[in-house]
């Protein structure tokens, strides 16, 4: 008779796997919890997503060019200029940029050849009596040397606020290759002889007073040409292109940029230099500089358009059912946390099951001998 013994170990695996459990509750206050989050993200998807935003549209953005044209006549009459006719090719000049003199003691301070930062004009090297108290570097430059301490008040050109501005613009949308400018189809010739912007009664004539412009800004042209400033002139084309070429049309609005108050004194406005160049009588090359302070125009095009695709449709299509989900959530947090039956909903929304089997979820390790 033989005879034998084994020896081995018995090791068991124990595992947790969690499976979901559908609870029905019948409640009227769980019931409207859940009906006003459904409507709530029925009203966000149909309501903001699709009709305000438009999400079922593709998009793309506005390429612009813009041209302008100044028209007005006035006329002024000063000690220095006399009687004297202005037109556009008078006042409607490209900035230069300031200058200034140079203080000195001796002729120690002053370097031939040299061009100062705010400089008139090029050194001699030489130290000057500019008046009894003063001494500045003489400097090879037009004379006599600009003063730029008085500002004539009223503004020089004050009748410039009856001049006007004939703004041309033109915009593409090359993701759609749509076309549009200013100037609508519905504008004749006549008409434009004629017109002048007005935000009631012609709101797309693309001619604008410039006392009107400033006005809408909510601005005084004659406070504001004394010392210049920059107008803002915006220009928006937002396109709903499924409807008819007709609806795209321009929205002007107008704002000044240049900043007017107690804390900007510091080189207030805007003005900018330029010349008229001569000969005088006796041969001698002559000019006849002046500092204008205007009003710099800024013309800035904005624009969207956006047509049906059934890409981004479907897209926000399902991101708005999948947002459904959050009523679900929503109403667990609801009944688990805050109604005064959440500890017997979680009992019966969670529920522990202990299940111990022997055979494929234990493993025998060992040997036998005898």
């Amino acid at each position: 008779m033989a005879s034998g013994a084994c020896c081995g170990a018995l090791r068991g695996f124990l595992f947790e796997y969690d499976t979901p459990r559908i609870v029905l509750i019948k409640s009227r206050k769980v019931g409207l919890v859940n009906r006003a989050v459904q409507l709530a993200i029925l009203a966000y998807v149909i309501g903001w997503v699709f009709l305000w935003e438009k999400g079922y549209q593709e998009t793309d953005n506005v390429v612009s060019s813009v041209t302008t044209k100044v028209k007005g006549i006035t006329v002024t009459n000063t000690s220095e200029l006399g009687l004297r006719v202005w037109d556009v090719a008078d006042y409607v000049i490209p900035p230069q940029l300031p200058d200034k003199t140079t203080v000195c003691n001796s002729s120690k301070d002053c370097t031939a050849g040299y061009i100062g930062t705010h400089s008139n004009g090029v050194q001699t090297g030489k130290c000057r009596k500019y008046s009894t108290s003063v001494k500045t570097c003489e400097i090879y430059a037009w004379c006599p040397v600009e003063n730029d301490t008085h500002l004539p008040k009223p503004a020089f050109l004050k009748e410039a606020e009856n001049f006007t501005i004939l703004v041309k613009n033109n915009i593409w949308y090359p993701k759609f290759n749509f076309t549009r400018r200013n100037i609508l189809p519905s504008i004749s010739t006549t008409y434009l002889k004629t017109c002048i912007y007005d935000p009631k009664t012609d709101p797309f004539c693309p001619i604008f007073r410039i006392r009107q412009i400033v006005e809408a800004a909510g601005q005084n042209f004659q406070e504001m040409a004394v010392e210049g400033g920059v107008m803002g002139v915006q220009i928006n084309w937002n396109c709903d292109l499924d409807k008819s070429a007709s609806y795209c049309v321009p929205k002007y609005t107008f704002r000044r940029l240049d900043n007017k108050d107690s804390d900007h004194t510091v080189s207030p406005g805007y003005n900018f230099r330029f010349a008229k160049y001569y000969k005088d009588a006796s041969g001698t090359d002559s000019r006849t500089l002046i500092k204008a302070y205007g009003i710099r125009f800024d013309i800035m095009v904005f624009g969207k358009a956006g047509k049906f695709d059934i890409i981004p449709t479907m897209i926000n299509i399902g991101s708005g059912l999948a947002l459904f989900g959050v009523a679900t959530v929503l109403c667990d947090i609801v009944v688990l946390y805050f109604m005064k039956k959440r500890y017997y909903y979680r009992e019966k929304k969670y529920k522990y099951v202990e299940d111990y089997e022997l055979g494929a979820d234990f493993l025998w390790e060992g040997s036998f001998f005898g």
